[in-house]
């Protein structure tokens, strides 16, 4: 008699996650965007609380990007950050 098992059959995972207003070119922009603004977060000066207050957005936003709960953020919210943070008139990337 054999002590092997066979393997019990593979539990059926749920269906991925999909949120139907979220385009998948939206959320690859959103993403390149606060790739940049994190970083560009990182080595300036300015604290979460000054950058909310410049892009006239909650504190509670910026710390969303910090943590990277990018669905909390539209491409707007994104690009006034970007705009609020960076002050050398660089066109704001896709």
């Amino acid at each position: 008699m054999s002590t092997a098992r066979h393997p019990a059959p593979a539990e059926p995972t749920d269906p991925p996650r999909t949120n139907p207003g979220l385009d998948v070119r939206d959320l690859e922009k959103r993403t390149r965007l606060m790739r940049i603004i994190t970083r560009l977060i990182a080595v300036s000066d300015l604290g979460s609380r000054e950058i909310a207050r410049r892009a006239g957005l909650p504190m509670q936003k910026i710390s969303d990007l910090l943590s990277g709960k990018l669905e909390h953020l539209s491409i707007d919210e994104l690009r006034l950050v970007y705009h609020s943070i960076d002050t050398s008139g660089t066109p704001t990337p896709p």
